[in-house]
């Protein structure tokens, strides 16, 4: 069995949808696994990111957590970020000596943590939690755009792009939309007027 070091990855996902849950996932890499290709999410195709979310899982200890839209509304973004992560890292089955964060901020831990600003382009295990965290999510938003097909979540995964916008405008919010997000508040709060 190959030795496992116990660095823990942590990065998010979706914390700028208009829709959906945010993801977050913790991965203590393998030593050992091949890196090369393992980098910031937003940098490797949709088909490259499913192959190399497979090999990461296959060469490592990961968990994923999730915050709902109704903690997002409750709590804002932010928190719900960090509660996701704080999730990720609850579940994993080997507790890790130190986890390294993406972003500035951390959620309260009862271990070692760093924070890093772009920390999915310079460190490698939160560029791949950054993988397995985005692609869970984009799977989870393609599932939920078979019972939502207006809103073309398949492609956007829940961001505010023109599809999603026009969507929103001439068919409502769903339940999976966050209420307090402006594009989707304003969208409330003229459906509140026009029924005053």
């Amino acid at each position: 069995m190959q030795k496992i070091n116990k660095i823990a990855g942590v990065d998010e996902v979706g914390r700028g949808c208009l829709a959906g849950p945010v993801f977050a996932a913790a991965v203590i890499l393998n030593n050992g696994i091949d890196t090369k290709d393992i980098k910031d999410s937003k940098k490797i195709s949709f088909n490259k990111r499913i192959e190399l979310c497979e090999y990461i899982k296959q060469n490592s200890i990961y968990a994923l957590g999730s915050a709902t839209v109704e903690e997002i509304d409750k709590i804002n973004i932010l928190n719900a970020s960090l509660l996701s992560m704080k999730r990720a890292l609850s579940k994993l089955r080997l507790k890790p000596t130190i986890a390294y964060i993406d972003g500035p901020f951390a959620p309260s831990l009862n271990i070692k943590y760093k924070t890093f600003i772009k920390g999915d382009e310079k460190i490698t295990c939160i560029a791949a939690a950054s993988i397995i965290a985005k692609v869970s999510r984009d799977l989870f938003m393609i599932k939920l755009s078979n019972k939502f097909p207006k809103y073309s979540w398949h492609k956007n995964f829940g961001y505010g792009t023109k599809d999603h916008l026009y969507g929103l405008k001439k068919y409502g919010i769903t339940k999976y939309h966050r209420k307090k997000f402006k594009p989707v508040h304003n969208i409330l709060f003229r459906s509140t007027r026009e029924t005053l």
